[in-house]
């Protein structure tokens, strides 16, 4: 059995030294409206629902967990049209991403207790066949539950950091079925508090990355906390280059916990949900142009972690002693989180 608390502790000391002074100062939800209940997932298949996505005029969902690589086919009103399945156990999926030949993405990057030498994709293509392609850290362990799969397939993977300082992964060669490919860190990002209410662990959801998707039409990206959405614009393939301009951040319904986010077919409104059952499949619709935002962001190398760290905005030190303070609670009383056989 596999057990772990929902993130692995580290000695505070550490833990406050590194908090996050901001992911690029997003601008105000003004492109985005109001919320409103697309359907509701009741489904028992469907308990931990982890990772979503849109295929045209139906949606994509999987569970966090579970002994085989799963991906169920919804309809308009939620309900399980279609399961698409491969013979391969997953360790512990946490995102899914549609690639642009239809290939199912499955992202088993959970990392709860940060032991895991490698982390997978797996892909259940057209055919039914399947992939699987390790993917190893240059820096040791980490938790993700994010994937962003660029237009020309080539798979980003964002960290779940407990104090926001998100990292951001790319393999350093193509995927290929059987290969275990070495990744380099491309980009930090730092998320803040945001006041914004949700998710299972108090003001640190506010920090965490539970879920990312790019859109369709290439022009995109989104991240997700357990309480807030990250919304930038795209141009081509190049998702590190796009994730260091400034993004619009799009405070979330309160949801118990939410961690799956795509893209509508519009390409542009929201789709997001959370764990347990029944689901709520929330459409935040997109009202504006997403005008494209520059990396003008102050940049800087941090020493010996390669790659790009974008900080901006720093916190107060009233929003250090709250994070402070929230994350003593969370450790004194760790979640319980997933078991997977």
């Amino acid at each position: 059995m596999r057990s772990s608390g929902l993130l692995a502790c580290a000695p505070l000391g550490v833990l406050v030294a590194v908090l996050p002074v901001g992911p690029a100062a997003a601008e105000d939800a003004a492109p985005y409206g109001a919320a409103s209940t697309r359907c509701e997932i009741t489904d028992p298949r469907l308990p931990e629902l982890s990772g979503l996505a849109s295929a045209g005029d139906t949606m994509l969902a999987m569970n966090d967990g579970g002994d085989q690589a799963e991906v169920f086919v919804l309809g308009g009103d939620c309900a399980v049209a279609e399961v698409r399945t491969a013979a391969v156990d997953p360790y512990d999926p946490e995102d899914l991403a549609l690639g642009a030949d239809g290939t199912l993405w499955l992202a088993d990057i959970g990392d709860n207790a940060g032991e895991r030498a490698t982390v997978a994709l797996i892909g259940i293509r057209p055919d039914g066949s399947s992939t699987l392609t390790r993917l190893t850290y240059p820096d040791g362990p980490h938790d993700a539950e994010a994937l962003l799969m660029a237009p020309d397939g080539t798979p980003y993977l964002v960290t779940k950091e407990v104090l926001g300082a998100s990292s951001v992964y790319r393999p350093d060669a193509p995927l290929a079925d059987g290969a275990t490919v070495p990744m380099s860190r491309v980009l930090g990002l730092g998320f803040t508090l945001t006041g914004t209410p949700g998710g299972p662990v108090g003001r640190a959801g506010q920090l965490l990355v539970t879920g990312g998707a790019v859109s369709a039409d290439g022009q995109r990206i989104a991240l997700r906390t357990y309480t807030d959405a990250y919304v930038w614009s795209l141009s081509g393939s190049d998702v590190a280059g796009a994730l260091g301009g400034t993004p619009v951040r799009v405070p979330l319904p309160e949801a118990p916990q939410g961690e799956a986010i795509a893209f509508a077919a519009n390409d542009r409104d929201l789709l997001v949900a959370s764990e347990g059952l029944p689901s709520v499949v929330t459409l935040v619709p997109a009202t504006g142009d997403l005008a494209v935002a520059p990396a003008g962001a102050p940049t800087e190398v941090a020493a010996g972690s390669g790659g790009d760290t974008r900080r901006v905005a720093p916190l107060t030190a009233g929003l250090i002693a709250a994070g402070a303070a929230t994350v003593l609670v969370w450790l004194g009383g760790m979640l319980r989180r997933r078991t997977a056989a």
